[in-house]
C-alpha cells in the first residue's frame, strides 16, 4: 500500500511539471526565433542604351528609402504573439495561472492519503481487536482523513442502530464527492470558456482583415491584412493551449476522486462490520 501512494505521489508530479512545461513552452517558447520579412530587392532590366539606363537608376535610388522604410522591422515570435493577442491573449495568460493553481490544489487533496491513510486502518484495526470501541472512536474523531470521518458519523449513530449508522455514513460520503466535484468544475469551466475567448479573439481578428479590405481604395498590402489573421490565429491557438491541459487534468482528478470515494466507502463499511452491532 505505501509502495503504491508513493507511485501515486510521483505521478501527480510528473503531471503538474509536465503542464507547468507546457504553459510556459507556450508562453515564452520560441523566444530565440524570429518573425521578420527582409525587404525585397526588385531588378529592372538594363537599358539598351547608356542615357536610359542612367535615367532608370535614379528613381530606383531615390525610392529605396521609402521600400526601406514600409519593410516590417524584425522581431521575436514572443514579442509578435504578445502584440497580436492583444486583450483576449491577457484573459488566457490568467485563466492559465489560475488553472495551474487549482490543479496543484486538487493535486495535493487528491492523494490516498488524505482520503484512506494505511496507518489509520491499521491503527482502527488493532482498536477493533483489542475490543477497545471507545478508543477507536476516539481515534476516528481526532483524525482528519476522509475514511476517519465518515467511521465517526457512522460510530457516533450506532445507537439509533446498524441502519441509521451506515445511511449517516453514505450521506457524509455524498456530501464529501460533491465538495470535490465542485472544486473540480472550476477546470472545467475554464477547459469550456478559453476556447470561447480564443474563438472570440478569432472573430475579432478577421473582422480587422475585412475592415481593411472594406476601406482601403487600392489592393492591400500582405503586411497590413497579416494583422488581422494574426490576432485570429494566436487567439485561437492559446486559448487550445489553455483549455486542453484543463479538460485533461479534470478528467483524471474526477477519476480518482471517484475511485477513493469507492473505496472509502467499501473500507469504511467493512470496518463498521466488525463491530458488535454491525455483526447481528
Amino acid at each position: 500500500m505505501k509502495l503504491m501512494n508513493d507511485k501515486e505521489q510521483a505521478a501527480a508530479k510528473r503531471f503538474s511539471l509536465w503542464l507547468v512545461m507546457c504553459l510556459s513552452l507556450i508562453a515564452g517558447g520560441m523566444l530565440s526565433g524570429t518573425w521578420g520579412t527582409g525587404s525585397h530587392a526588385y531588378a529592372q532590366d538594363a537599358a539598351a542604351d547608356e542615357d536610359a539606363g542612367e535615367e532608370a537608376a535614379a528613381p530606383a535610388k531615390k525610392d529605396a528609402p521609402a521600400d526601406d522604410e514600409d519593410a516590417p522591422k524584425e522581431r521575436s515570435f514572443l514579442t509578435w504573439m504578445i502584440e497580436a493577442s492583444g486583450i483576449f491573449g491577457a484573459i488566457l495568460l490568467v485563466l492559465s495561472f489560475v488553472m495551474v493553481a487549482l490543479v496543484m490544489m486538487n493535486v495535493l487533496q487528491v492523494k490516498r492519503d488524505v482520503f484512506i491513510p494505511q496507518s489509520f486502518v491499521d491503527a482502527y484495526q488493532q482498536k477493533l481487536e483489542a475490543k477497545d470501541y471507545k478508543g477507536a472512536y476516539d481515534l476516528c474523531k481526532s483524525d482528519e482523513s476522509l475514511v476517519a470521518r465518515v467511521l465517526a458519523v457512522g460510530m457516533g449513530r450506532l445507537d439509533r442502530g446498524y441502519a441509521s449508522a451506515i445511511e449517516g455514513m453514505q450521506e457524509l460520503g455524498e456530501e464529501e464527492n460533491m465538495n470535490y466535484e465542485h472544486r473540480l468544475s472550476y477546470l472545467a469551466l475554464i477547459s469550456s470558456i478559453a476556447p470561447m475567448i480564443g474563438l472570440m479573439g478569432t472573430v475579432y481578428g478577421m473582422i480587422l482583415s475585412f475592415q481593411k479590405i472594406a476601406t482601403s481604395t487600392v489592393a492591400p498590402k500582405p503586411s497590413e491584412l497579416a494583422d488581422g489573421i494574426s490576432t485570429a490565429l494566436f487567439t485561437t491557438l492559446e486559448g487550445l493551449a489553455v483549455a486542453i491541459p484543463a479538460m485533461v487534468a479534470y478528467s483524471i482528478l474526477r477519476n480518482r476522486v471517484s475511485r477513493y470515494m469507492l473505496e472509502v466507502g467499501m473500507v469504511s463499511e467493512g470496518l463498521m462490520g466488525r463491530l458488535p452491532m454491525g455483526k447481528s
